[in-house]
C-alpha cells in the first residue's frame, strides 16, 4: 500500500516540515490517520519540535486499536463517511506511529460531519470527510491541548459535493 512505502512516508512528512517552517511556534500537529503514511511522516518530520496527535473514525479505528495492542490490527468493516481512511497500517509506518504519536483520538460520523460543516461555514474551504477527522479530533480534545499552539494538516478536498449530500440525505432517511 502506498502509505506503507518509505518514500511516501518521507514525502508526506514534508507537509509537516513546511507547516513548522511557516509557524515555528507550533506545539502540536493533528493529522488524520488511515494507512499511516501521513501520520508516520508527520512524526518523523516533527521529531523534537512538536507533539503529534491523530484523529481516526471510530467505525474504522484499527490504528487506535493497534496502538493499544502493540500490534497491527485490521478492521472488519470499512463503513465510514471518511472513505480515504478505510485502509490499515503497515509494517513500515506502524513502528514510527507506535513510538511517536501522543494519542489517537477516535471521532464519530456525526463529529466528522460537524467538523466539515464548521470549516465550510467559517473558512469557506471544501474539505473531504477524511480531512475533517483531524478537525473533529481537535474539537474533541479540548482540555488536552489547551494553551498550546495547535496546527491541523488538512489533507484533501476530494469530494463531489452534490453526490456527497445526495448520499448523506439517502442514508440519513433510513
Amino acid at each position: 500500500h502506498p502509505s506503507n512505502d518509505e518514500d511516501v512516508i518521507i514525502g508526506q512528512g514534508t507537509a509537516a516540515l513546511e507547516f513548522m517552517d511557516q509557524v515555528p511556534s507550533l506545539d502540536v500537529i493533528f493529522v488524520p490517520v488511515g494507512g499511516g503514511g501521513l501520520l508516520g511522516g508527520t512524526i518523523l518530520a516533527s521529531k523534537n519540535r512538536c507533539k503529534v496527535y491523530a484523529g481516526e473514525p471510530t467505525l474504522v479505528n484499527d490504528a487506535y486499536r493497534s496502538l493499544k495492542a502493540g500490534e497491527i490490527l485490521k478492521n472488519e468493516s470499512t463503513q465510514t463517511i471518511a472513505d480515504g481512511l478505510r485502509t490499515h497500517l503497515g509494517d513500515k509506518n506502524f513502528p514510527i506511529i507506535l513510538n511517536g504519536v501522543e494519542e489517537i483520538i477516535c471521532v464519530s460520523e456525526t463529529e466528522i460531519l460537524e467538523a466539515m460543516k464548521h470549516v465550510w461555514e467559517r473558512m469557506k474551504l471544501i474539505i473531504e470527510p477524511s480531512s475533517a477527522v483531524a478537525i473533529a479530533a481537535v474539537k474533541k480534545s479540548r482540555g488536552l491541548v489547551d494553551d498550546t499552539n495547535v496546527g491541523i494538516i488538512l489533507s484533501g478536498g476530494n469530494i463531489d459535493v452534490g453526490s456527497f449530500f445526495d448520499e448523506l440525505e439517502k442514508n440519513s432517511l433510513k
